[in-house]
C-alpha cells in the first residue's frame, strides 16, 4: 500500500524531534461551488532539524506518540529566519 505524502509549511518546532505542519488545500463546495480553503495542523517526527517557514514535505508513518503518525521526508524549501535585532542607541 503506498503511503500519503503532504505538503506543507512548518509553524512550530518547539517539541524534542517534532514539527508542527501546516497543510492547505482548497476543494469545491458540492451544492455552492464556490473554492473552499481548509488548513490542517499535523504533527511530524522531525529527524533533520527543520525551522518555522520551512517547507516540507511529510510522509505517513507507523504511530511514533499519542498524536504524530507523520514524518519528514525532505525539506523542499528552507524559510528565511530573520534574527532578533537589539533596539537602536543600545550594544550586543
Amino acid at each position: 500500500m503506498a503511503r500519503r505524502r503532504l505538503i506543507g509549511k512548518v509553524v512550530s518546532n518547539k517539541m524534542t524531534k517534532t514539527v508542527t505542519v501546516e497543510v492547505e488545500s482548497s476543494m469545491r463546495h458540492a451544492l455552492y461551488g464556490k473554492v473552499v480553503h481548509r488548513t490542517t495542523k499535523y504533527l511530524a517526527h522531525d529527524e533533520q532539524g527543520c525551522k518555522p517557514g520551512d517547507v516540507v514535505q511529510i510522509v505517513e508513518s507507523r504511530p511514533i506518540s499519542a498524536r504524530k503518525r507523520w514524518a519528514v521526508e525532505s525539506v523542499l524549501n528552507r524559510g528565511i529566519q530573520v534574527s532578533e535585532l537589539a533596539p537602536e542607541g543600545e550594544s550586543a
